[in-house]
């Protein structure tokens, strides 16, 4: 059986593995680490949950290691791009914990934190930088981060990149690179998009591959329940009178559904926190450290926020609302039966989402096992006990919902204000910055734009740069980094 030692991994490297005590790489470790070493590109194709980063994290620092060289001014040896603050979060804590015997720099930078302590970092170089594409691109426009420097670019979650809307920016990034770069690019699926993308970042790339595009864990127990919407929520409560429902997410569509869901449960006694793209930094590190530390028992998340979780242990993960997108499926299960343990998956399914179900479904290859709850009279009766503890609201057909459902409201209106910066059509229906109704059209509507984006005693415009020690809002490439 393969060892790291087998692998060619430095001694430093090897005593840091085994503190952690990692003893045998997994099979996309055994596959990429030798190719990483000899300096060829990579195109990686794994879910989360197969040891993936450190498949390209280890042998990332034993070349930067074997030639020293001081990073350059405000830049970085290696960057490694990741979609969200979370998993760019995780990605650092682990490249650090194996660096450890081997005095290299790690660093992250990611929005919704001051600029003023990244701008410091970046000053002086750094080894390898962890960074999302939004947060990136505003310091590149600041001239506090130079890419150019870059010897290796590791492109992470690509398909999720997809997603969220960053090929745009990730192609500007990837233009200020140096030709003469390694590069490596991880993603779970494959779609013709993130194919293309690959095409034009890779030369003559290596691929290694764990698992067939969509398919789903193994070990995970996987249910439908079908359920009137309405009855959902005793239907979540009802799951919850089970211990063993010990630390379990719970995934909903919207970040409202998140909040009310989680609202929901504290008042029927299960001690639950939501997190989505509206949470500042610190919410979502305060209730991913508390969920962690199993100070409470469900984790209420969309599939924006929840990409970067990595929690051992997580005992169940419910799909309260099917996701649009049947990748999703696969994503959000994966939080559980990770590193060798089972894990259980159960789905609620109304009516109006039968055609997601299908599509999931197809997308996974399998039937998965259902059970029909609809008519239970004791639902019906704990429906009316959930509206007095949280008032239910009108149901949103997911046919017609938003697939960015998750895009913070804050990047919502300032890109609806930037829209009408140019004395645009469509008078009547804004409101200044001092929260006057705005009448007429174009350029004489008061509190918006002048015709050259000026803004009459509104504020800082958010598209002129940082503002250097203030907690920025987020820019327009960085709907939740």
């Amino acid at each position: 059986m393969t060892q790291f030692a087998d692998l060619g991994l430095a001694k430093p490297l090897l005593k840091a593995l085994a503190e952690k005590g990692y003893k045998e790489p997994t099979p996309i470790q055994a596959q990429a680490i030798p190719v990483v070493l000899q300096g060829k590109d990579l195109l990686g194709i794994a879910q989360t949950g197969t040891g993936k980063t450190a498949a390209f994290a280890l042998p990332i620092l034993q070349r930067l290691a074997e030639d020293r060289k001081p990073a350059p001014r405000r830049g970085f040896r290696c960057l490694v791009l990741s979609p969200t603050r979370e998993l760019a979060t995780q990605i650092a804590e682990n490249f650090k914990a194996y660096a450890v015997h081997m005095g290299l720099s790690v660093h992250t930078i990611y929005g919704g934190v001051k600029y003023g302590p990244q701008m410091k970092a970046l000053a002086g170089g750094i080894d390898v930088l962890v960074a999302t594409p939004g947060r990136l691109m505003d310091h590149m426009a600041e001239k506090s981060a130079v890419v150019s420097g870059t010897e290796i670019f590791v492109l992470d979650e690509a398909d999720q990149m997809l997603d969220l809307g960053f090929v745009v920016p990730i192609r500007k990034i990837a233009s200020q690179l140096t030709k003469n770069r390694q590069n490596l690019f991880f993603s779970a699926t494959m779609p013709s998009e993130i194919g293309k993308l690959a095409g034009e970042l890779l030369k003559d790339p290596v691929q290694v591959s764990v698992a067939p595009q969509a398919t789903t864990v193994e070990r995970i127990d996987q249910r439908v329940l079908f359920i009137e919407a309405q009855r959902k929520r005793p239907l979540l409560a009802e799951l919850f009178a089970d211990n063993s429902f010990s630390r379990t997410i719970v995934f909903t569509r919207t970040k409202r559904g998140a909040d009310r869901v989680a609202k929901y449960l504290n008042a029927a006694g299960v001690e639950a926190a939501s997190i989505h793209g509206d949470k500042t930094q610190g919410q979502r590190e305060r209730a991913l450290a508390a969920f962690k530390a199993g100070e409470m028992r469900a984790l209420v998340a969309t599939d924006i926020a929840a990409r970067g979780i990595d929690v051992n242990d997580v005992s169940h993960v419910i799909n309260y609302e099917l996701p649009n997108v049947p990748e999703a499926y696969v994503h959000r299960i994966g939080r559980t039966a990770r590193k060798g343990k089972d894990g259980i998956a159960i789905s609620f399914c109304a009516d109006d989402e039968r055609n997601l179900l299908k599509d999931i479904q197809k997308a996974t290859r399998q039937q998965i096992p259902s059970f029909d709850r609809r008519n239970d009279k004791q639902l019906a009766a704990a429906a009316a006990v959930a509206d007095k503890l949280v008032p239910a609201e009108k149901y949103v057909d997911p046919r017609k919902a938003d697939p960015r459902n998750d895009v913070p409201s804050e990047l919502r209106r300032k890109r609806n204000r930037n829209g009408n910066r140019n004395g645009g059509q469509g008078g009547g229906g804004g409101r200044s910055e001092g929260g006057q109704k705005a009448q007429g059209k174009g350029p004489q509507r008061q509190g918006r734009g002048q015709g050259q984006g000026q803004k009459a005693g509104g504020p800082r415009n958010e598209f002129r740069g940082p503002k250097r020690d203030a907690a920025p809002a987020e820019k327009r490439w960085s709907p939740i980094d």
